[in-house]
């Protein structure tokens, strides 16, 4: 089974909704809006980051057309993982494509929240911009970057509930 049926099956199995569709390779988000369809929903890029140590790995979902500064980005999540008593990410950089597959299965251009379908033991964390909230739907590679999972906010958010992993949202940028 490919990594995008793994998606789609899942979804199935769970009862939620979701449309999907497929076109040429998005690595990067400038080669995938070639392909994406005007559906209203937001899509959204996802990067996968570790802390110095190694020992704590964080996935990030925002907006595709906003940018991130790493070092603000840090600030912002430490602050949020302190707030609830948690230790603090210190400095952040790009998990490596070996910690990418390790923790959800993936290749670098494939990164999305349906990739924590394959972190059984739910070591990943997952930010999400608060700007996401007042979406109604959300769009995101179904671990291939060869399509598009369409899926409403909360859709996602039952999908979200049901794979286990911590998430919660915060204001990722001005």
């Amino acid at each position: 089974m490919t990594r995008e049926e793994s998606v789609l099956t899942y979804l199935r199995e769970h009862d939620i909704a979701f449309t999907n569709y497929n076109h040429p390779d998005g690595k990067t988000i400038e080669e995938a809006k070639r392909w994406w369809k005007d559906d209203g929903s937001v899509h959204c890029k996802n990067i996968f980051l570790r802390n110095h140590k190694g020992n704590r790995h964080y996935l990030v979902c925002y907006h595709c057309d906003h940018n991130l500064d790493i070092r603000s980005l840090e600030h912002r999540l430490k602050a949020a993982l302190q707030s609830r008593g948690l230790p603090a990410p210190g400095k952040l950089s790009f998990a490596s494509p070996e910690r990418m597959m390790r923790y959800l299965g993936l290749e670098p251009g494939s990164v999305s929240p349906f990739g924590l379908i394959n972190d059984h033991e739910h070591h990943v964390h997952l930010f999400l911009d608060s700007s996401l909230q007042e979406a109604q739907t959300l769009s995101f590679h179904p671990n291939d970057c060869r399509g598009t999972v369409v899926i409403a906010k909360d859709d996602f958010e039952q999908y979200l509930s049901i794979v286990g992993n911590t998430y919660e949202y915060i204001e990722l940028y001005d």
